[in-house]
């Protein structure tokens, strides 16, 4: 079996909900980050991608049809390209990568393209078709921006909470305060700006409709101002707007091959898809599920938490995001420090792709070997990846 390399990454910037990006259809979002990707390998003969995997959260409105070939067409590629679309809730596109790296390692291909998007700001509203033709009573418009909708009857209640009440119970649990929480989200904005001034995204990130950066920091976010706004889902609760990711628009993408894909590709890799990890719990638990999809990972990989210098971990709220820094025992130092997802955004389908490019990135720049990229998954799921810097430049473990 061959191992999956990741070549290259791209995104567009993370829009705020009705913010920069609204304008922008998701498939066209989709189109640009596949087209941006692959100007990273001009070398690359476009025929020559086996496969796109393309992930989306959604897809009940401009992002149907399989909107991983719709972004092929857009993009321009031959049509002789496939796509595929898989929907794993947030984790879509990290699983759209894990994909790709089953169909590389398995010699069905040497180049995929994996990758993802979401528009949150949209995404549809629906309406149930009736159980008869034409009733005579009032229909309800459902949103489809996030969280249930339609939701079975047989379904136990405790299952189908909001995703907020879901992390409420995880801070009852766990006894994470909301100071703490409040303190994760100003790291989180503070690092994502330095990121930014420093230079660290220019070279992922696609201007977009004049958006250039991601539109949801806001560097001068303090504990006071955090302090000061009020929980939105209990009234004496912990999780407010302030430590929970934003409603996002977005699209991320990786260029992965094989070993032998290189000469082809005309790039040098970066990373290697070293161990890759899925795990499901209760749904209102959630936000504790990439625990045990990170200690699968690793030990796929064959390395231990001692062995990692760089975790992505997806900020879906703060007091998971710090539940499963506390139960991995790590340095939470080394997490996601170039911001995360609170302040960067968090378009569903789009959000593991961000996570593999940001990691990649990170390792290189620390000079670390071993990095996990994890994220939480609504109703009760969770993907980890493992990644192995393999550019030469590693120092520490």
């Amino acid at each position: 079996m061959s191992d999956a390399y990741l070549y290259a990454a791209a995104r567009t910037p993370f829009g705020r909900f009705n913010g920069a990006l609204a304008g922008v259809r998701p498939d066209d979002l989709a189109a640009t980050a596949l087209s941006g990707l692959l100007d990273r390998a001009p070398d690359l003969d476009h025929a020559a991608v086996g496969d796109v995997v393309w992930g989306n959260a959604n897809g009940a409105g401009e992002d149907n049809r399989d909107v991983g070939r719709m972004a092929v067409l857009l993009a321009g590629l031959p049509v002789s390209v496939p796509a595929t679309t898989v929907n794993r809730l947030c984790g879509s596109s990290l699983d759209a990568a894990i994909a790709a790296s089953r169909t590389l390692e398995s010699g069905d291909a040497d180049v995929v393209v994996a990758g993802g998007v979401e528009s949150m700001t949209r995404a549809p509203w629906v309406l149930p078709k009736p159980d008869r033709a034409f009733p005579a009573g009032h229909v309800t418009a459902v949103s489809t921006t996030l969280g249930w909708r339609l939701v079975n009857p047989v379904m136990p209640k405790e299952w189908t909470v909001s995703l907020g009440e879901c992390n409420e119970l995880l801070q009852e649990k766990f006894s994470i305060s909301r100071e703490r929480q409040d303190a994760f989200a100003v790291r989180s904005h503070r690092l994502a700006a330095r990121a930014w001034d420093e230079g660290f995204y220019d070279d992922l990130v696609l201007p977009v409709d004049g958006l250039a950066r991601d539109e949801g920091i806001r560097p001068d976010t303090d504990p006071g101002k955090l302090a000061a706004l009020k929980p939105s889902f209990r009234p004496d609760g912990t999780i407010t707007a302030g430590n929970a990711s934003p409603l996002s628009d977005g699209a991320s993408a990786v260029l992965l091959g094989t070993a032998a894909a290189a000469d082809r590709i005309g790039l040098d890799p970066v990373a290697r898809i070293a161990g890759r990890g899925v795990h499901a719990v209760e749904p209102q638990m959630f936000g504790y599920a990439p625990v045990e999809a990170a200690e699968k990972a690793l030990r796929r990989a064959g390395i231990g938490w001692s062995d990692v210098g760089a975790v992505e971990l997806n900020e879906a709220f703060a007091v998971q995001s710090l539940a499963c820094v506390d139960a991995w025992g790590i340095d939470p130092e080394i997490v996601n420090t170039r911001g995360g997802a609170i302040a960067i955004g968090h378009p569903l389908g789009a959000s593991g792709g961000r996570l593999l490019a940001t990691l990649a990135k990170v390792l290189r720049e620390r000079r670390e070997r071993w990095g996990v990229a994890a994220i939480c998954i609504g109703v009760g799921q969770a993907l980890a990846v493992v990644l192995e810097n393999v550019t030469g430049e590693v120092s520490g473990r």
